[in-house]
């Protein structure tokens, strides 16, 4: 049997080495920091150590009503070693599953470096030829720069993003459409937009705020990158307002073409919402990429009409990232539609956060493991939110941005749209969610046999009144109001 090769021991890398390792494959795992050699780390990194956790110590919430504590729970069935590895790491942090960082990179280094199936090998890897098949790059946003160039290379110029800009996605049961209204450009479209329209008071207003509000700071790793100029495309919105205060107003918040049977005195400006998915269950703000600080998005963003009662799925960011557009450079399996045994896991296959990335890393496994075995591809069921996350970053679109687990991500329930119906239509999503994992295991005995190895009961965190999940910087979550 051929042995499967893996650039990275990040938290996908690991996972992913793990779980082939206990599948029976030999695996070899490379690499480049090495103990005693601090000019081998990345700027982000301050030890050798596999999985190390360098923006933040939580995996987000493991409640039972949330679609991240709904990943837990599938990864547990799915046996994952990070997120046994976690547990063992707790610290108190409320709803979230926050880490000690030490305990957890320790365990999953020994986990890994003990396994008789994986040997470790401490080294750079510069091209992706350098490394027989099959081959798995789980190199995350911070890729040595040889390697990324070779990247660009294999898919001809057509996938990394150095700056990440993100704009935020509103829950759509949360838009009050007494105000809000449902239009495209000149009539031409499908309904894909909902605009929120400003009259001219309301405007300058929510300009000054923007302004004034505290914007976060780069990391460390991420200020020789301050100079590089942004896409036209992806301005962030404080951008485009230090160039004046009417530039969003020509731009992405142009009225232009659209018709509103309200008093003319609200057509000054609009706040255009494109559907982030097909279901039409969450809503993106076109042109509102930005650096402010989580808080001041959220109290800032709600005061635009229609959206003062806006559930935030994601808040915008913009920060240092590398990314693959894998709706249209990838197979549904994550591998290269140039090289079908060259795979892509974590970060770097366009997922946010990092249990989100641990997660790929383990279902990218069972597709190397299937290809091997010349079993039909494997896919995970659709209603499940490990089958939600892979729907999300593979499914054809034309605007693609990394993205978080979150509700929107997993098949609505018909019939329950709506603020009222927005608690029990998760619940319903969640419910789904677990039988269609738990049928899809006992339907595939081979699959399941390989989880039963590691599987392990997840107990959520419970609380009678759920607060807000909040995203955080890295993509994982916080809850608002809970310590």
């Amino acid at each position: 049997m051929r042995p499967i090769h893996i650039i990275g021991a990040g938290l996908a890398g690991s996972e992913c080495a793990y779980q082939l390792a206990e599948m029976g494959h030999k695996v070899v795992l490379h690499e480049m920091r090495q103990e005693g050699r601090p000019e081998s780390f990345t700027p982000a990194h301050k030890t050798h150590k596999m999985a190390e956790l360098v923006c933040s110590n939580s995996f987000g919430s493991q409640t039972m009503y949330s679609a991240p504590g709904q990943l837990k729970w599938e990864a547990a069935q799915m046996g994952s070693l990070i997120l046994k590895a976690a547990k063992k790491a707790s610290v108190p942090a409320g709803m979230a599953l926050g880490i000690d960082r030490e305990i957890l990179s320790d365990t999953v280094t020994s986990s890994v470096e003990d396994h008789p199936n994986i040997q470790v090998k401490r080294e750079k890897i510069t091209r992706l030829n350098d490394l027989p098949r099959p081959l798995v790059v789980a190199t995350g946003p911070l890729t040595d720069t040889a390697l990324a160039e070779d990247l660009r290379q294999h898919f001809e110029n057509e996938f990394l993003y150095f700056f990440d800009a993100i704009a935020p996605i509103i829950d759509a049961d949360s838009i009050n459409m007494d105000i809000a209204y449902i239009g495209d450009r000149f009539g031409k479209g499908t309904g894909d937009y909902i605009n929120c329209p400003l009259n001219k008071d309301k405007y300058y207003q929510l300009i000054e705020e923007i302004q004034n509000a505290r914007k976060i700071e780069s990391k460390d790793f991420e200020k020789e990158w301050e100079d590089t100029p942004y896409f036209e495309g992806c301005m962030p919105i404080e951008e485009m307002i230090r160039r004046g205060p009417e530039t969003p107003r020509f731009g992405p918040m142009s009225p232009k073409g659209l018709q509103h049977g309200g008093p003319d005195e609200y057509k000054h400006a609009v706040v255009q919402l494109r559907k982030e998915n097909k279901e039409g269950t969450a809503y993106n703000m076109v042109g509102f990429q930005t650096k402010m600080a989580y808080g001041e998005q959220k109290r800032i963003f709600q005061m635009i009409p229609g959206l003062e009662d806006a559930e935030f799925l994601k808040l915008g960011s913009i920060h240092r990232n590398m990314y693959i557009h894998s709706p249209k450079q990838l197979n549904s399996d994550l591998s290269s539609r140039r090289d079908h045994e060259l795979f892509f896991a974590g970060q770097i296959s366009g997922v946010e956060g990092y249990f989100e990335s641990t997660c790929v890393g383990l279902m990218v496994a069972h597709f190397v493991h299937a290809k091997l075995n010349g079993s039909e591809p494997i896919a995970f069921p659709r209603a499940s939110a490990l089958g939600s996350l892979i729907n999300a970053i593979t499914e054809e679109k034309e605007h693609f941005q990394p993205t978080n687990i979150n509700f929107s991500l997993m098949p609505t329930i018909e019939n329950m749209s709506g603020r009222k119906n927005k608690r029990l239509k998760r619940e319903k999503q969640i419910e789904r969610a677990q039988k269609a994992l738990l049928q899809w295991l006992d339907e595939n005995n081979e699959v399941d046999a390989l989880a039963a190895k590691n599987r392990f009961d997840f107990q959520h965190v419970d609380f009678a009144n759920p607060n807000d999940i909040i995203p955080t910087p890295n993509g994982t979550s916080k809850e608002s109001t809970v310590n």
